[in-house]
């Protein structure tokens, strides 16, 4: 996955609930150094709570992904980031 370009991550899921693990993953996933380069928030919700878990992700080009965690799985959330993230790097790599 591509997180050079990424400034914000938001997440807000149950981490009792099986709908959770593609929240889980997606931050699992993000590099050891992350907290250095973008700023990662983590809502965690009550094991009662009956709210959908998201993933949201702020690009440098000022963009915004509001992903449903629970519709989309671990390969649909990282294809949507790495679709913008590629255009970025491509429009990077024109300008150099």
């Amino acid at each position: 996955m591509i997180t050079r370009f990424i400034t914000e991550v938001s997440t807000v899921f149950n981490p009792f609930s099986p709908k959770a693990k593609t929240a889980r993953l997606f931050l699992s996933f993000l590099p050891p150094d992350a907290r250095q380069t973008m700023k990662i928030t983590t809502k965690l919700l009550p094991r009662s709570s009956k709210e959908p878990s998201f993933v949201q992700v702020k690009f440098k080009d000022g963009k915004e992904i509001k992903l449903d965690a629970e519709k989309l799985g671990i390969k649909g959330v990282a294809e949507e980031v790495n679709r913008h993230s590629r255009i970025l790097s491509r429009a990077d790599e024109l300008a150099n």
